[in-house]
């Protein structure tokens, strides 16, 4: 399918004191358990997009080179201006082009969905969320928790995966 990643990760990209756990799960744990432990390819801006590259263009082609999107979903995430352009083509390559699956994992109680873009709100209406719980911080390697046995119901079919 001309697809090199299987999934693109979208997350909030500002260095706060909240952030250190999000960083830590795009940069360790997802890699450890979707890529080491199930065989997927993840595309994470920051590892697989280099200084000197276009950011915008870069974006975009690596989205386009992507199974699916997932996207960490956050406060700092929805409110951030500087993370708005990565969700921006995510969710018009999805929605308007139909052309890439979102999973959507809700690192945080988000709440009500009222301050969401649409677009995101659609896609929770359709799908939901996958949420992060507490417990999970306990074990977060273990790839039969439920919360990875769901991520993985919903990445491509890979051959690699055990």
């Amino acid at each position: 399918d001309g697809k090199i990643y299987d999934a693109y990760v979208i997350y909030p990209k500002n260095h706060t004191s909240e952030a250190n756990f999000v960083e830590c799960f795009v940069y360790q744990i997802m890699p450890d358990i979707l890529e080491n432990k199930c065989g997927y390819k993840l595309c994470i801006y920051g590892r697989d997009i280099y200084p000197g590259e276009d950011a915008a263009s870069a974006i975009e082609k690596r989205m386009q080179k992507s199974r699916r999107l997932i996207i960490l979903l956050t406060h700092q995430l929805i409110n951030s201006k500087e993370d708005a352009y990565d969700q921006h083509i995510a969710l018009y390559n999805a929605l308007i082009q139909n052309d890439t699956k979102v999973i959507l994992l809700e690192m945080e109680t988000i709440g009500t969905y009222g301050n969401l873009q649409e677009s995101l709100r659609f896609i929770i209406k359709q799908q939901g969320t996958i949420k992060w719980k507490e417990e999970h911080t306990v074990h977060p390697q273990s790839p039969s928790s439920k919360f990875w046995k769901q991520v993985r119901y919903h990445m491509p079919l890979t051959c690699r995966s055990s």
